[in-house]
């Protein structure tokens, strides 16, 4: 940087006297060269942290994985680094509010880098907090329930408390909300969708966005970029052959709308998405993140949906599709098995596969997460 700013300085010089008429009638004194200042690096904490942190850590960064249950959780979170862990209904249905608070204050304490603990709290069919009595006297209806009930108010109402007892529980990620936009009532996703036009879907998006970042819960937008009224990729393949004009008029405008709302992350279906990339499912595919990057503009987090569902696990095995995503340029893999996965991806790396940098900037932006979450500085 030094050599670069006293090399303009030099060139400016040799331009300006190279342009300066001679004056024979006037001598002037020579002047004292001019003092260039550098500027002292500013070091934040992220890139401190960052820049120590072996391969092995950064590798473990970018996974979100099932939780195992505490004793193996509490290894594992030493063992592979791991970035957080997904809670399912079998994990919370015999806690009560205080163990389950106290089991994931452990499993903070117990790792070098503060953890994303998640759940899909969606409300109506996906509920894994308040779908047991210790938690709440009744599961938190879906939002197509309670905009048809109360309008947007009634939604953002119920939001609300939703985010205060997952923060109260050692939860700081809701994966949610639901941005796929579905009119089919016997679509895969109907039930989870609000059941709104385009237009004021986004409007629901941007402002459950809002209101997540204001109770300090992490969001995620999902599924990228809408399953419409595709079949459920839990049980195998999902092909979308509708046009990307008609997506850009319609299911990607919720997302946009969470994107400009500043939610830090995308969860990307399996879904394949012809207009985009007519041969791998979305969650695999580079053209579809450089989409989501260059042409929606998201700096954030880009996660997949679980790797062990059968659209990906039919075709490509758990192994390869991790190494698959991370090169696509994904930053977290939600999985199931993590343990060979990890170690895929982490041999991938040490083989060349996987660049160092993509590496690198993947686990960034799960540490920009994190901090604006609150869990770690700036």
């Amino acid at each position: 940087m030094k050599m670069r700013v006293i090399a303009l300085v030099l060139l400016v010089a040799v331009l300006w006297g190279c342009s300066a008429k001679p004056q024979a009638e006037k001598q002037t004194e020579p002047t004292e060269p001019a003092i260039v200042t550098i500027p002292t690096p500013v070091y934040s904490p992220l890139g401190d942290l960052i820049n120590n942190m072996t391969v092995e850590e950064l590798v473990g960064q970018l996974f979100l994985v099932r939780y195992p249950g505490t004793a193996q959780a509490l290894a594992d979170t030493q063992a592979y680094h791991i970035g957080g862990y997904v809670l399912f209904g079998s994990d919370t249905a015999k806690q009560t509010p205080a163990g389950l608070k106290a089991e994931m204050d452990a499993l903070q304490a117990a790792a070098n880098v503060p953890l994303i603990i998640a759940v899909d709290e969606e409300g109506g069919t996906v509920t894994r907090i308040s779908g047991y009595s210790q938690y709440r006297n009744s599961r938190f209806p879906s939002p197509r329930q309670l905009y048809t009930e109360g309008g947007l108010e009634k939604v953002l109402e119920t939001e609300a408390e939703k985010c205060q007892l997952l923060r109260s529980l050692g939860i700081n990620t809701n994966l949610a909300p639901v941005c796929d936009i579905t009119t089919d009532p016997h679509a895969f996703m109907y039930s989870r969708s609000i059941g709104l036009n385009p237009e004021d879907t986004a409007t629901y998006i941007g402002s459950t966005v809002d209101l997540m970042a204001s109770e300090g819960i992490g969001g995620v937008l999902k599924h990228f970029p809408g399953y419409g009224n595709n079949v459920d990729t839990h049980i195998g393949t999902a092909t979308d052959y509708r046009s990307l004009d008609l997506l850009e008029q319609e299911d990607l405008l919720p997302f946009q709308a969470g994107i400009d709302a500043g939610c830090g992350a995308v969860m990307v279906s399996h879904t394949i998405i012809t207009s985009i990339d007519p041969e791998l499912p979305a969650s695999l595919s580079p053209a579809v993140v450089d989409y989501l990057r260059n042409d929606m503009g998201f700096q954030g987090v880009i996660m997949t949906d679980d790797l062990a569902m059968q659209a990906i696990t039919d075709v490509y095995g758990v192994e390869e599709a991790a190494v698959m995503a991370v090169n696509a340029g994904v930053d977290v893999l939600c999985c199931s098995e993590y343990h060979v996965q990890y170690q895929a991806v982490l041999q991938a790396v040490k083989d060349g596969r996987i660049s160092i940098p993509q590496l690198m900037k993947a686990a960034m932006r799960v540490l920009q997460w994190k901090a604006a979450i609150g869990l770690i500085e700036k």
